[in-house]
Parts: C-alpha cells; structure tokens; sequence
C-alpha cells in the first residue's frame, strides 16, 4: 500500500468489498457455538441450513447453521450430564473445561432456541414431545430462562454424547464482529423436527450439503468462508454414519489478512471460495 498522508492515516479505512470501516485495534473475539444438524439423505448428507434476515448486525442475508455466542449462564453446572465430560471437551476444543462446558452448552441451547431440536433426554432416556416446550423455548430466546434452568425444572439430561467436534474458527483481525467459533455436528435425533421459527431467519431448511455448495456456485444464496468450508467438509460423505465415524483432529482456522479487504483473507482453499464467488460483495446477500 502506497504511503499516505498524515491526515489521509487518521481517517478510518474502509474495506473496499464490504464498505465496512475497519477497526484500528482488533476486536476480541466472542466465544460462540455453531450447530451443523445433519441427516441422511439421497444425494448424501443433508444439512439444515437458516438465511439469516437481512436487519442482523452480523451476516444479515447470509445462509448459516444455526448457533450464537456463549451466554455467560452457559457456565452454570447445576443439571445432569451425559457423555463426554468438560475435561475431554477442554482438550479436544482446546478451552479450559469452564470455556468448554459453555460451548456445549450454548451448542444445545442455540440449536433448541433456532430451530427447536433439542439433545438432552427424561429419565427413561426418551425425548420431549415436540411442541410441548414453546413457553420454555420463548424464554431461552428472551434470557428469562438459563439452559441450565430449563434442564433441571424439566428433569431433562443433557445429551454430550450426541453432539461431535467438527472444525474452529476465529473471524479475523479486520472484521468488526469478531467470533471465536466452535462447530459442532449432530444427527437430527429421531422424532424431532428442526423449524424456521425464529425472528433471526427468513427462510430455513434441509439440503444436502452438495446442493448448498451448486446453489452457492449459481448465486442462489451466500456462504462465508466458514460456512462454506464445513458444506465441502461434510460433501465428502455418503451417509451420517460415515460423516460422525471419522476421527477428526479440531485445528485452528484464523483466515490471514493479507489486505485490509475480504477478498484479501487466506484461509484453507480460499483460492476456489474467491473463484467461485466470482466478484459478488456480502451486500449482496442482502438484495
């Protein structure tokens, strides 16, 4: 970048794909959870993706997973547990067991406040009824209610062993809204029904994952990098079986900033994200 005059350094850059201003500092990043819900289907694994609408503050327009950041009441232990511990959790996400626990924890309750899946069991090991949750539910989204609340009033389990580690991201240092995401993948529990009702999405549904990707390629909808990066992960497989069956080593991704812009980041196979973006901005998710 040319040099620049003293008063043209003091004005705030913008980046030039997006037309957000860039911070000077960078953000600290939010601890958040992002849930891949996954099922069999006929072209392969299906997952159930959210366009999210176009008034949020972060990815507005954008079609994601359901997920959040961690709430400080997702640290709150008083409920029963089933599967793998914090401290396998701490190890395999690389937090502490306290940052660990929350993840889960926010894991489940994004995924229940988004789209109405819930992992977590009564004592006969048996789930919910669906619908019988909705005022529980309208709290969750509200906080009046804490995930750990709502388990233990409900006599419900929560269920650690039906949810795996799938990748981690952190946005990076240019972005505003900065999150320090772990996603996860789960098979849509037998019985259950995942909805759009939630005022943070205008549409929701199942595709496979290779369908996401073709609709992406024809500018059907916009991925971000992340996004993008779990759909050609979970492309590779057949079946759910398959997918949940590989060993998975968690490494972390912070997309380099090579150039104060989008299409400056370099992440892994961001070379074939840029050729098939081919030029569109994120503001035109929003059209």
């Amino acid at each position: 970048m040319a040099d620049q005059s003293g008063a043209e350094q003091s004005s705030p850059q913008v980046d030039p794909d997006t037309g957000a201003s860039i911070p000077a500092q960078p953000a600290l990043p939010r601890d958040a959870s992002t849930v891949v819900l996954i099922r069999d289907g006929a072209d392969g694994v299906e997952v159930f993706l959210q366009r999210r609408v176009n008034t949020m503050a972060f990815a507005g327009g954008m079609t994601v997973f359901p997920g959040g950041g961690v709430d400080a009441r997702d640290a709150e232990a008083h409920f029963s547990w089933t599967g793998p511990g914090a401290a396998w959790w701490a190890r395999t996400l690389g937090a502490t067991e306290p940052i660990a626990q929350s993840l889960v924890c926010a894991a489940v309750r994004e995924t229940f406040e988004e789209c109405g899946v819930l992992f977590a069991t009564d004592a006969d090991g048996r789930f919910p009824e669906p619908g019988t949750l909705a005022d529980e539910r309208a709290q969750l989204v509200d906080k009046s209610l804490s995930l750990a609340g709502f388990l233990a009033d409900r006599g419900l389990t929560l269920r650690a062993d039906l949810i795996a580690p799938l990748a981690h991201w952190i946005a990076p240092v240019i972005e505003k809204r900065r999150y320090d995401t772990r996603f996860f993948v789960a098979a849509l529990p037998e019985g259950q029904h995942a909805d759009g009702e939630t005022s943070e999405v205008s549409v929701a549904g199942w595709l496979s994952a290779r369908q996401a990707l073709a609709r992406w390629v024809d500018r059907q909808h916009f991925l971000l990098p992340p996004t993008w990066s779990q759909l050609r992960e979970i492309a590779r497989y057949d079946t759910v079986a398959d997918l949940l069956g590989e060993p998975r080593e968690i490494t972390t991704v912070m997309p380099e900033a090579t150039t104060p812009m989008m299409s400056g980041l370099r992440f892994p196979n961001s070379d074939e994200y840029f050729v098939e973006l081919d030029g569109r901005l994120p503001s035109d998710a929003k059209r």
